[in-house]
């Protein structure tokens, strides 16, 4: 039986397969001690299964805090490829319908996942590019619900 503290450690990734969720958690433990090594766990979850979105979520995000900001880029844009796919999007997200409905699932992630993508374009210095994938964000998601508006006000200021 686990501990009352690894409990709070347990992240829920919603229904995956066993392994992979597995996987995910040694990597969210190992994250604050060794990031190297959740890297790792990451990328064999991703390569078990790389039709969850899960792993995708969690390497991106790594890499984000790390300031890998390139592979962070490139590991989001192909969960965002498997997220569109998922939810019969087209894989450019300026092909996306406008006022998307995306409470959950594929096309939440790819929402989600294009705000990322434009915070990480802002660290990376182009703000063009942040620009356009908020842009698309706002038609796509007019409401604001992945939370790409806290984005916009750091496009709007001075983010380095």
């Amino acid at each position: 039986m686990n501990s009352p503290s690894a409990d709070a450690d347990v992240v829920n990734f919603g229904e995956l397969d066993p392994k992979t969720n597995e996987l995910l958690q040694q990597g969210v433990v190992a994250y604050r001690t060794d990031p190297e090594k959740a890297d790792s766990f990451f990328k064999q979850a991703l390569a078990l299964t790389p039709q969850e979105l899960a792993p995708y979520y969690c390497l991106y995000k790594i890499h984000t805090y790390m300031g890998s900001l390139d592979c962070a880029a490139d590991v989001a844009a192909e969960g965002m490829k498997e997220a569109t796919r998922q939810a019969g999007w087209p894989s450019d997200p300026a092909a996306w319908p406008a006022q998307a409905e995306a409470h959950d699932g594929p096309a939440r992630f790819a929402l989600y996942t294009l705000k990322a993508l434009s915070f990480i374009e802002l660290k990376r210095g182009r703000r063009e590019t942040a620009r356009d994938y908020l842009d698309i964000l706002s038609r796509a998601d007019p409401q604001g619900s992945v939370g790409w508006k806290v984005i916009e006000e750091l496009a709007q200021g001075s983010v380095q």
